[in-house]
């Protein structure tokens, strides 16, 4: 089944407005976790709106405008590395989502979460694996996601803490900044709940 097809089989059952919903930034060591829900108008599809990370820098950039001016909804929401940090990385991807389902200027009828948990999310909602590859919901929700922590890492995080080069990793554990937090230490946007085996590293060299 399409892209096309399948959001097209749940508005064939009755469904009017159909969310989907994404995160983006789960696995940096720095940083919040992204989540946006998007509902796209009945029988919309465009072929470029894929999941995020089949696409370039430059096309995800593309669509972000487009999505937003398409889409009847939008919301994105985000969710800090001091609560992360309390309350651990799936706690915190749900909140996200959440918050980005109760920011949409439009109830859904139903919610399509990519992965296989919507532990606390608004219902009616259906967990879909790998449902950014499958959804052309999914897939919008999962290019704002990415797009807007790609902008929050170049113009929030890049500018505050120029020394880390967040807008080249976007908090991600590369090589370089392994290394960086060894040489310099974690700075205040680091998920120090992240950081256990790379500052123990730093401790026995």
């Amino acid at each position: 089944m399409t892209r096309e097809e399948f959001d097209r089989e749940y508005l064939k059952q009755g469904i009017q407005y159909l969310a989907g919903v994404d995160e983006a930034g789960r696995g940096p060591l720095a940083g919040a976790v992204y989540a946006a829900a998007v509902i796209l108008p009945p029988g919309f599809y465009m072929e470029a709106i894929n999941d995020s990370k089949t696409l370039t820098e430059k096309k995800r950039e593309a669509l972000f405008p487009l999505i937003q001016k398409e889409a009847l909804a939008y919301s994105i929401a985000c969710v800090d590395e001091k609560t992360i940090d309390e309350i651990n990385i799936l706690n915190a991807t749900m909140l996200a989502m959440k918050k980005a389902i109760e920011g949409l200027s439009i109830r859904p009828d139903l919610i399509l979460v990519d992965g296989n948990i919507s532990r606390g999310l608004p219902e009616p909602n259906l967990c879909i694996k790998k449902g950014d590859s499958l959804s052309q919901s999914i897939a919008a929700a999962s290019i704002l996601a990415k797009v807007a922590r790609d902008h929050y890492c170049l113009e929030e995080l890049g500018m505050r803490y120029p020394q880390y080069g967040f807008e080249k990793h976007k908090g991600y554990g590369s090589a370089s900044h392994c290394e960086l937090i060894r040489k310099l230490g974690p700075c205040p946007a680091h998920r120090m709940s992240f950081l256990t085996k790379i500052l123990a590293k730093e401790s026995d060299e």
